[in-house]
Order: C-alpha cells, then structure tokens, then sequence
C-alpha cells in the first residue's frame, strides 16, 4: 500500500535532497477519523495503530481495525446521547486510550474537539464550559476532575450531558465486547476514582460504548467546518479559544515526516504529552497517522527516566520527541544501562537545548537532537530538518508549508541579527494549520492576523547561515534600562555551565531599570549554593552574551514549577516574585 500522505501532499526536493517546496491537496469532503483511520483500517486491517501502557503493567494494543471499530462504536453512542455536528465537547482523559476513541469519533460526527487538562479547578472548569459553550464534557474517573465538573455544572447553562470514562485500563477488553473481569481497575489511580454508576446525573462511557452498534454510516462534513479548540494561556487575562478547522489534522504531515520521522513499519514513536495539550496531537495522532505509523502511549502519573529508558529499550522505540528537561533526566540517570539501540531519530522543543546537552546525548546514542517551534495556533513552523546540521539553541528553519520572516515593531522585515516578532505570511490566504480564528473573541482575532501576517507574539533572530534562534514572547521580554531582554538566550547560557541542571529566566519590578534580570536554578548535584557560585554564574553570562543580560538576582530551588509536560513555567515564577 502506498502511503496515506502521499494522497494530500506534494513535495520538491532540490539536488542535495533538501526539501523546497511542499503543498497540501485534498478535498473538501476530507475528515481525518473516515479518510486516515477508517480508510487505513480498510486497506491494511491488521495494521498496528497504538500501544498503550501504563506504570502498573497494563498493555493493550489496537490494530486501525479495531480503531476504527471502537471509534465507531464511540460515535454511535455519543450521537445516542444528542451530539451532533458542530457541538463543542471538553474531553479530559489524560493518556488513556479512550481519547484517541473519543477524538475520532468527535471528528466523524463533525462535532468539535476540546481537549483540556486534568488539573483544572472549578474557576479555570466554569470559564471553558461557558466559554465555549460547551454541550457535553466527557472526563476520567481518575482525579477529582469529576468532583469538580459537579460543583460547577449548576452555574454553566450550556452543559447537557456529563460522561465518564472509567479510566485507562480495566475498561475494555481488546477485541471483545465483553467487559473485563476487574472492572474496578483504573490507570494510575490514585484513590480518588470512582465509577459513573455511583455519581448521579453521569453516563457510564465504558459501558455505553460497548453495548454500541459497530455500523457507522459517514456522515458529510467539510474540512474548513469547526474541527479542534485549544485554550491558549497567556499572561494575562483569561485563556483565548484557539480554534482549528479539519486541515489542521493534514498540516501534521510536516510534524511527523520531516521532523519526527516516523517509521511506517516497524517501529514506535513516543512523544509526551498530557491529552489536555496541543503537544499530544503533535506527536500522538494526526500526523503520525497519517504516516500510517505506530504511536506509542505511556499513561504515567509522575516523569520517571528509568521507567522512560526502560520503555524506549523494551518496546523498540524508533522516533522519540521530550523537552530538553527530560533528556538532561535521561543522561542523569545513565543511557548507557539501556539498549537505545532501535532509536533512529529523536527531537525536542520547548525550551532552551544546551550544548552540552546536545553533545552528552549524542556521545551516549550516536543520534543528534532536532530541535522545532510551533505554537497552539499553528502546527509545526519552524524546525531542523534531517538534511541540515542542527545549531543546538536554534529552533532550525522555516517549514517549506509555510512563508516565515522577522518584523520589527513598525512591521518591517528585520536585518541579519536583528531581533523581531515570528510572522507568518497568509496574503495568499491562510496555510493549512495556521487557526482559523480565536473564538467569540474578533478583537484578539484582529490583533493576531493583521494586515496580510499571522503574528505569532514570539521574538528571535536570523543567523548569517538563516537558522533562527528564540528570545522569547512578546510578553515574556525584559525591559531593563531600555534593553530588551530574551529569556530563552539567558537561560541558554546559564545552562552551559555545569553547576546549572536547569534554569528560568524572568523580570522582577527595579525602581532603577524598570526590570532587573533573574535567573531561578536548580543546581547540578556536585554544586552547593555560595556567594562565590553565583558571582561564578553572573560573570559567566557577562563573558558568553551581551554584559546587560546577566541576572542581578539569582534564586537557587530545588525544582522548577512546570507543566504536565514538562515545561516551565515562567508566568508562576513571576507570580510568586510578584506576591
């Protein structure tokens, strides 16, 4: 069978192998969950679509076959409860299989997918239901997202229907409609899961899916119809609905071949990422699926790199892509005990990647570390190829999908070394993966996409050779005796030095600059906190970078405040200098 994305994509490459130029085709009609999965399903059944593991020993793997028969199922339970085309449905389940069930069964009833994280408490909960409108919200039994659903149902109008999904593992048996015998079980539980029989007012998913017809007749959707939605947090306000049509899913192409290179046959790619956030379709679903590749998914509680190195080594990992962070883990904790062998290519994003990093992986794989850039609102932007030699700190180059440059704050195109906001040109009209709009929210639309650019809100430079590197958001900047100041290049230089294991960089309010510089680190183990070390630290900065960025403060913790996925997160720390 010739490849999937072969039937929506058309490439040039130049005489070196370099790809130039690279566009989508499809057809109007086109929706991800009948013409990946169900047409995969079709032309090469047994095909291996997902493995699904968790920390307590469960594993279950799902052919397209069975995808498509359990999407299906999923599909027709859900339109038996009253979803239809163009509702908006948050769906919670972290990493448990049922998402990907969920996620394509949302797109073939033409319903939209709004993923959102466990963590959610009952203000962040009430803001998307009423947001967005939501009709229905289906979450897991692990957690106390429930909980919290109940407490905040009453005060959003909009919410119908209250689903729950017995969580991971224990729900179903693969490949019968039987239930299993320990119903009770649940992926990383933590004691405060329950099941929907006992919550009033809540559909049992595992059950309903199951007793489900398995015939489900296509219905017709567009493939510029309302597909995706994201919230998307800044630093200030409320979080902005990211909304994406069905080319979104297509634009992955770029994700998973030229920057993940994902092995059709025979191998896994691992990316991590919580469900909740765009990182997961990255590297989980569209694209990897549409490479007709094998996706491999770990629903784990807490990051353990032993466990991580064990499952790259058991299961023959090919493809993997983690933040900087959890490869500085993995060196820690010695690559050289596992068999990394299978691995053919790994990436990361997220964060700055040190040279040393980048040196210590590469000693103990033989592999080099592809860096990428992208946002919510966009899929894959800027990234480093295969056939160009990886700067680490740069993101790499523009995706030949899109029309990427620099511009200053008057909106011209900005010199060789010259910082300026990421734009994305769409005065041809709008590249697949660029969002269609941020929903019921036209003035933030218009600040966004203005005259003839998607304005991305990230700053960085273009090096003599055309590699970008990150400063930072626009919002993230310093202000300090009238520089500007990038975050993401201080912290590239602190994390050089081997006392630092990893750093944030941030502004804190100085009556004499507007701003001073700090940096909050978590030593390496070798270091201990000293006058001397942070004088050590600040003239290390001086010496490698401009001397006006070094950090007047430094704060040493014993760790960073994070995301699920393990990025930092700048806007807690100023948070906490602020109170």
């Amino acid at each position: 069978m010739q490849n999937l994305h072969a039937a929506y994509v058309q490439e040039l490459y130049g005489s070196e192998g370099e790809l130039k130029s690279f566009a989508l085709t499809y057809p109007d009609s086109f929706n991800f969950g009948y013409d990946v999965v169900d047409r995969i399903a079709e032309t090469d059944p047994e095909r291996e679509a997902l493995i699904w593991l968790n920390p307590e020993g469960e594993e279950h793997r799902f052919t397209f076959a069975e995808m498509k028969k359990w999407s299906d199922k999923t599909a027709n339970y859900l339109a038996s409860l009253g979803i239809e085309k163009g509702d908006n449905v948050i769906v919670i389940l972290r990493r448990h299989y049922q998402f990907w069930f969920v996620a394509t069964a949302l797109h073939k009833l033409g319903a939209v997918l709004v993923p959102a994280t466990f963590m959610l408490k009952e203000h962040d909960l009430e803001y998307r239901i009423n947001a967005c409108s939501a009709k229905a919200i289906i979450v897991t039994t692990c957690g106390d997202i429930a909980d919290v659903t109940d407490a905040v149902a009453p005060k959003c109008s909009s919410l119908e229907l209250k689903i729950l999904v017995n969580g991971g593992g224990g729900g179903l048996a693969v490949g019968s409609d039987t239930p299993d015998a320990d119903q009770s079980h649940l992926s990383g539980a933590d004691g405060l899961c329950s099941l929907a029989a006992e919550r009033d007012g809540w559909h049992d998913f595992n059950t309903g899916m199951r007793a489900a017809s398995e015939s489900f007749e296509r219905i017709d959707t567009n493939v510029h119809d309302p597909f995706l939605m994201y919230f998307s947090s800044g630093t200030t306000g409320n979080p902005k609905m990211v909304l994406h049509d069905g080319a979104y899913a297509l634009a992955h192409i770029v994700t998973a071949k030229h920057w993940h290179r994902v092995v059709s046959d025979g191998g896994a790619h691992l990316t991590v990422a919580d469900s909740g956030w765009g990182k997961f379709v990255w590297g989980k679903l569209y694209g990897q699926w549409l490479m007709e590749a094998c996706v491999l998914a770990y629903d784990f509680d807490r990051f353990n790199a032993a466990d991580w190195l064990s499952i790259i080594a058991r299961y023959k990992v090919t493809t993997l892509c983690v933040p900087p962070t959890m490869y500085r883990f993995f060196v820690a904790e010695g690559i050289e005990k596992y068999d990394l062998s299978s691995l053919t290519h790994a990436t990361t994003a997220g964060e700055a990647l040190s040279p040393d990093l980048f040196e210590s992986w590469k000693a103990a794989t033989g592999l080099k570390l592809y860096e990428g850039f992208g946002q919510t609102e966009t899929t894959l932007s800027i990234y480093t190829p295969i056939d160009v030699t990886p700067k680490p700190g740069s993101m790499g180059k523009p995706s030949p999908a899109l029309t990427i440059d620099l511009h200053d704050e008057d909106g011209r195109p900005c010199n060789r070394g010259q910082t300026g906001e990421i734009v994305v040109d769409v005065r041809s009209g709008k590249p697949e993966g660029i969002m269609t709009c941020y929903y019921r929210n036209e003035e933030k639309t218009a600040e966004a996409i203005r005259d003839g650019f998607y304005h991305t809100g990230d700053l960085a430079w273009v090096d003599e050779d055309g590699y970008f590197w990150y400063v930072g958001r626009n919002d993230d900047l310093i202000k300090s005796s009238g520089y500007r100041i990038g975050p993401f290049e201080v912290e590239s230089v602190l994390s050089e030095h081997p006392a630092v294991f990893e750093c944030a960089v941030t502004g804190v309010p100085d009556d004499l600059r507007g701003f001073a510089v700090k940096a909050t680190i978590v030593l390496s183990p070798d270091y201990k906190v000293s006058d001397e070390l942070t004088r050590e630290l600040q003239t290390w900065v001086k010496k490698e970078t401009a001397p006006y960025k070094y950090p007047r403060i430094i704060d040493y913790v014993d760790a960073l405040p994070k995301t699920v996925n393990g990025k930092i997160r700048r806007a807690v720390i100023r948070q906490q200098d602020m109170a």
